[in-house]
């Protein structure tokens, strides 16, 4: 299944994510994983889902994050419910790279999808098992654009950019 602008978004997507809080604040301090049901979460919400390949690596730390974590205010006044970066790391990576990036609350959530499921199953993960780089707008439950990057360091129409133009 693939997704694109008028589906969508699929029943039973689940992902992983431990909640930011307070007391676990510091980057050597971990949560308790939760499940994050995406479908239930997302529903009555406009959303940006943006992938990439992997925490802490050169494009996502350099560019990628940093332009939304940046960007956010302009995106919530486009109506943005909620903004979240989906990879293949687990929830403990995963939260670690938001507390590195100085992300707390639920400003921007940083979810991960477990042995890339979601990702494989609409087709937008590579041989490895790792999240293609993609964007998932979501607005009430329907996806208004999907985009999937043509190579793995490429940054154009998952970019915070290009989905403001699409807002």
């Amino acid at each position: 299944m693939s997704l694109q602008a008028g589906s969508s978004f699929p029943e039973d997507v689940k992902f992983s994510y431990i909640p930011w809080a307070e007391d676990s604040s510091e980057i050597t301090s971990c949560g308790i994983p939760i499940n994050y049901n995406a479908s239930k979460e997302f529903a009555n919400k406009k959303v940006i889902l943006f992938a990439l390949p992997g925490a802490f690596t050169p494009v996502c730390s350099a560019n990628h994050v940093p332009e939304y974590i940046q960007k956010l205010p302009e995106l919530r006044s486009k109506g943005v419910d909620q903004v979240a970066v989906l990879a293949y790391n687990d929830a403990y990576v995963m939260s670690a790279w938001g507390k590195a990036n100085g992300v707390t609350g639920d400003d921007i959530l940083f979810l991960s999808d477990p042995e890339a499921k979601f990702s494989k199953s609409i087709g937008w993960a590579d041989e490895e098992g790792r999240t293609y780089r993609y964007i998932l707008i979501i607005d009430n439950g329907k996806v208004t654009y999907a985009a999937k990057e043509p190579a793995k360091n490429h940054l154009e129409f998952s970019s915070v950019a290009n989905a403001l133009k699409q807002l």
